[in-house]
């Protein structure tokens, strides 16, 4: 006899993380191409000599410094193995069997299936015309069973940016028992000066999401936080999974709150790319949106899979997402060059729809 599992796993969508093959330039995952911040891998390796211990399952020292980087007391941080798992313990503690889960799509691929995990019910809402979040739609599909909205900001993968203005209006429209997760995984990238900590004070149904993957350049060891009001705090340590952020990743955290002056120099060397990138692309001819984010997004539509197809036999991996576009990860500036050479091509060009001989 088959053993029993749940009866709709099969309804659940597995993530799919960008591809890598050796040899390969990957610009498919928006990691960052530097290793650890100044300090960081010796703080590894003084965490490693004691991997024989459990880690503080609390994370109080990376509470603690979080606390003192961020202007916001302990009792309103948690930690978590990376955000994407505070984003299933949001839900896991808002939902149950047929509650609501609001967000924007496409957004982060993990959304719905963290959702359908907890046997709560998707509720996506497209992106307006220019790739960014609906937020008048949002609020439209609001419902009695709604118990959860996450907003992208920067988007993953579009990286449109929501301003303070709308936002605010948003987030003051949303009933006051629905949970609203703002996720900020690439808040370091954005220069749009939003800054969801900001908003959320004073609003206790407000959560932000930020990560030490992205920017600080940790998404190999796992870590993330949450700024929250205590009591949701306190409703996630219920469904954390006992000792998940390791005793490795508590301490590379901790030392890459000591070097962020260095994060600062890194992450403006990124966005000079980034515009760089997007220029070039738009002189090339292709409708590339505004982006606040450590990546790019190509609009390609049912060109996509193709598109994303011959960029990696060219030996460029980028994100091709079904029938919406294609994501390009901001490399090194040789990195780039070679997608840019890749994508200014007749081939690339012709797969894109555009004129062979640019204009």
């Amino acid at each position: 006899m088959t053993p029993a599992t749940r009866a709709d796993l099969a309804s659940i969508p597995t993530y799919v993380p960008g591809r890598s093959y050796p040899g390969a330039i990957k610009l498919a995952s928006n990691e960052t191409t530097q290793g650890p911040l100044p300090g960081v891998a010796q703080a590894i390796a003084d965490a490693a000599a004691n991997a024989n211990r459990y880690p503080d399952n609390t994370a109080s020292a990376l509470i603690g410094a979080l606390s003192q980087a961020l202007g916001v007391p302990a009792e309103n941080i948690a930690a978590g193995c990376g955000s994407v798992a505070l984003c299933q313990e949001l839900v896991q503690i808002t939902c149950g069997v047929g509650d609501e889960v609001i967000y924007a799509w496409r957004s982060f691929e993990a959304y719905p299936v963290v959702t359908k995990v907890a046997g709560a019910t998707p509720v996506p809402v497209p992106l307006t015309v220019d790739h960014g979040h609906d937020l008048d739609a949002m609020l439209a599909a609001i419902t009695d069973r709604t118990r959860l909205i996450f907003v992208c900001n920067p988007n993953n993968p579009t990286g449109a940016a929501l301003g303070r203005d709308e936002l605010e209006l948003f987030l003051d429209a949303v009933p006051a028992h629905i949970v609203v997760a703002l996720d900020e995984a690439y808040f370091e990238y954005n220069r749009s000066g939003v800054d969801g900590i900001e908003l959320a004070r004073g609003r206790r149904n407000v959560v932000v999401l930020r990560t030490f993957s992205k920017a600080y350049g940790l998404a190999g060891v796992r870590v993330g936080y949450a700024v929250a009001d205590p009591e949701i705090v306190t409703a996630l340590a219920k469904v954390h999974i006992t000792f998940s952020v390791n005793a490795v990743a508590q301490a590379a955290a901790i030392a890459c709150l000591d070097a962020r002056d260095e994060l600062l120099a890194r992450t403006d060397a990124i966005v000079a790319e980034r515009d760089r990138m997007r220029d070039a692309l738009i002189a090339a001819g292709y409708d590339v949106p505004v982006t606040e984010a450590n990546f790019v997004w190509l609009p390609l539509r049912e060109r996509s899979a193709a598109y994303g197809e011959a960029s990696a036999e060219a030996g460029v991996l980028i994100r091709p997402y079904g029938t919406d576009g294609v994501r390009i990860t901001i490399g090194d500036p040789h990195e780039n060059d070679a997608f840019l050479t890749f994508a200014t091509a007749a081939p690339a060009r012709e797969l894109a729809g555009l004129p062979v001989v640019a204009q």
